[in-house]
């Protein structure tokens, strides 16, 4: 019988050693939270609904009959409505009927174009840490997966620009790349993002650029799209959604925007996973694409205002952090209160939610198990600012807690 699930889940990290796999990292640590009452600070969806005039246009449709099977590339409305952003934000000519495709959230896009584009004997290469999906996806296509480190600089994480060109080998058929970057909430730079082209063009291979986060970027940085480089429009897959942008995770209404050759390719696969979903809510996205410009606006500053209290929660607590340029997400250094029962951040991140009543995720989660990236990142935790104010200061207030258990003891009165 083939075992092709236990490479899958080997490579997600999600197998026992006595055969039997794991939960992922996100459910464990929300089961714990709920199990313990602790704040959810771990898994990454909000704790509001998105906009109430999108919502009503989707009740709607379920009302007045879009309920059966809508087009398997996606309703031409909602093409449009992409096609029309990309347009807007890269300068970039799209075709709707021909260069983009509506998927079941940016997962599936992912999951479609890596078995129509790798395959054993191929070679897959992405950053690292990355979203446990992709070593997942990779596992299934058959191909292998070449990780390039993401390295803290002491601001921010930055690609490993000389280890980049060293995983690019005659066998690269993709590069992978996700920007705003989750875990770390990195937002790739222009130069980093040409030097990823570069390494694209030398090698013939393909670009699949995972842009969920694309409207969530603070402090007045640019949000790139690699698609938009010089020589790269012909060889990148563009791949996002509405979930992140107008808090509507559970919809999954996704898609993949490229050049036609490349999209008859990825719809090729998709149809025989999906076909096609989401009827009632493929109008409401059209709309809120070319409506909803306010409500990202509003949501971006929120998530702003809201990162900026948890960091300050985080930093009055003990914790050295990196501050993400981008996406819902707060990486943390616990070094300072790691101890011998406590080794480590998955230790910690297990730790947290009994004795403290807050729950995270351990980075390591987002790595290679015994890569050099998940050495260097084994005390860090990842916490999520994506949560209404008052379950931050919660967190906020029980996180102090740490800070007083580490420090020293008052020196005895002479």
């Amino acid at each position: 019988m083939s075992e092709r699930w236990r490479s899958v889940a080997a490579a997600a990290g999600l197998a026992a050693a006595d055969g039997s796999t794991r939960p992922t990292i996100f459910a464990e640590m929300t089961a714990l939270a709920n199990e313990t009452g602790a704040a959810n600070l771990g898994q990454g969806f909000p704790d509001a609904d998105g906009p109430e005039w999108i919502r009503r246009i989707a009740a709607e449709a379920i009302l007045t009959g879009d309920n059966q099977y809508p087009p398997g590339r996606g309703i031409a409305p909602l093409r449009e409505a992409i096609a029309q952003q990309r347009r807007r934000r890269t300068g970039l000519d799209v075709d709707p009927a021909a260069e983009v495709l509506v998927t079941a959230g940016a997962t599936e896009a992912l999951a479609a174009a890596l078995l129509a584009f790798a395959g054993p004997g191929d070679e897959v290469v992405t950053m690292e840490p990355f979203y446990d999906a992709y070593a997942a996806l990779i596992a299934m296509s058959g191909a292998a997966h070449t990780t390039v480190p993401l390295r803290h600089d002491g601001e921010t994480f930055r690609v490993d620009r000389a280890a980049l060109a060293a995983a690019i080998t005659e066998r690269t058929r993709v590069i992978l790349i996700n920007t705003p970057h989750n875990p770390t909430g990195a937002v790739l730079s222009a130069d980093e993002l040409a030097s990823i082209a570069e390494a694209a063009q030398r090698a013939d291979a393909i670009v699949l650029t995972d842009e969920v986060y694309e409207h969530l970027v603070f402090d007045g940085a640019r949000h790139h799209s690699i698609a938009a480089l010089p020589g790269m429009a012909d060889r990148t897959v563009t791949i996002s959604s509405a979930g992140k942008t107008f808090s509507l995770t559970g919809w999954k209404i996704g898609w993949a925007v490229g050049p036609a050759p490349l999209i008859e390719a990825v719809t090729s696969v998709k149809q025989f996973l999906t076909y096609s979903g989401g009827a009632p809510f493929q109008p409401a996205i059209a709309r809120a694409l070319t409506e909803g410009d306010a409500d990202i606006r509003e949501l971006r500053d929120a998530l702003s205002d809201r990162r900026d209290l948890l960091i300050a929660g985080l930093r009055a607590a003990g914790f050295d952090l990196v501050v993400p340029g981008g996406t819902y997400f707060v990486c943390a250094d616990a070094t300072p209160f790691l101890s011998e029962a406590v080794p480590d951040g998955a230790a910690f991140a297990r730790m947290l939610p009994r004795e403290v009543g807050v729950a995270c995720v351990p980075v390591s989660a987002f790595c290679r198990a015994g890569s050099e990236t998940a050495a260097a990142l084994a005390p860090w935790v990842r916490f999520t600012f994506v949560k209404d104010e008052q379950t931050l200061r919660t967190a906020i207030a029980r996180l102090a807690t740490l800070r007083d258990a580490a420090a020293p003891p008052s020196a005895p009165r002479a």
